[in-house]
């Protein structure tokens, strides 16, 4: 499989990476192990994580994903094949939150004691915590570069301003900086990334992986409806905002661009991402080896212009 530079991190990545949010949760020890089994043997080798999954769900903690990769990484063995990106900073417990120095020191050993692991490949600040000083923060994701605990760092869900803060200050010091940024960002989501934050990212050669990159299902056209979404009321709270005449125009896109390029809806929403200027690589998550199967095929489909205009009439600021 082709694989693609991850920024100037050094890593070289699939064009697809798999989401662990689903692993400990949705998917128990054993569907995940064959996840994880079928994305090595498919040359998807970048597993993307957080110290927080899944403490979403009633009756977790967080740290059941990274557990479960953990322990199938020392089943499996073959550590240097698979490149491992986590996050820290959103709360795992009283006090256990944010990006101060000593946070970090703290939750990065939690992590490495999950994952069974000596070292992470891709660290990530989850949140921005404007409390603590980002010279902070740098410093202490230097620290961890400097002891080979961590082989890059990246940031997640900062706006614009912030992460130009974050790179001058970088340089300003003399800090490693953020080589990479994980955003909302699909179809269905495009202004918050699109844009001034974008712009960065290219003028800065920032590695790109966007999360929600199904719009939480609702981009591979299971549901068409608030009625499709049956009693799964954390489903039906996050995909609620979708259901609009903007939203069935995409996906009335989807299914156009889908016949023509014989694909699937989710397959078609993923290649768009892929051709998306600064992408590095889509995360998107199953919890069915068939799913997955799905989810790889995107890796070979090339929209042509038709299929791009379509989705662009329908999705792009004009179709707000």
């Amino acid at each position: 499989m082709h694989k693609k530079p991850l920024g100037n991190t050094g890593l070289q990545i699939p064009p697809l990476v798999f989401g662990g949010n689903v692993f400990g949760w949705s998917a128990d020890e054993k569907t995940s192990f064959s996840l994880l089994d079928a994305c090595l043997d498919a040359g998807l080798n970048t597993i993307d994580t957080a110290d927080v999954y899944t403490r979403m769900g009633n009756g977790f903690y967080g740290g059941e994903s990274e557990t479960v990769i953990g322990s199938w990484l020392k089943r499996r063995g073959g550590r240097d094949r698979v490149i491992i990106a986590t996050k820290l900073g959103v709360e795992m417990g009283p006090g256990l939150k944010g990006l101060s120095a000593d946070y970090i020191r703290t939750a990065v050993e939690a992590s490495l004691q999950r994952l069974k692991t000596d070292y992470i490949d891709l660290y990530q600040a989850h949140f921005d915590d404007p409390q603590t000083p980002l010279e902070e923060t740098l410093s202490a994701f230097a620290e961890l570069l400097r002891s080979g605990k961590v082989r890059a760092i990246g940031a997640s869900n900062y706006s614009a301003v912030r992460l130009r803060e974050a790179l001058e200050t970088s340089r300003r010091i003399g800090l490693p900086r953020f080589e990479t940024f994980q955003p909302h960002y699909n179809l269905y989501d495009r202004p918050t990334f699109e844009g001034e934050l974008q712009a960065l990212c290219l003028q800065e050669g920032l590695g790109v992986l966007t999360y929600f990159s199904l719009a939480n299902g609702f981009l591979s056209g299971k549901y068409r409806s608030r009625a499709d979404l049956g009693s799964h009321n954390l489903r039906a709270m996050w995909l609620d905002r979708y259901f609009t005449p903007r939203g069935e125009r995409i996906l009335a896109a989807l299914d156009e661009v889908a016949v023509h390029s014989r694909a699937t809806s989710a397959q078609v929403a993923l290649a768009w991402l892929m051709t998306r200027p600064g992408v590095t690589a889509p995360i998107a998550s199953a919890t069915t080896l068939a799913q997955l199967q799905e989810l790889t095929g995107a890796i070979h489909l090339k929209l042509d212009e038709h299929a791009l205009a379509a989705l662009e009439s329908a999705s792009g600021a004009e179709a707000a």
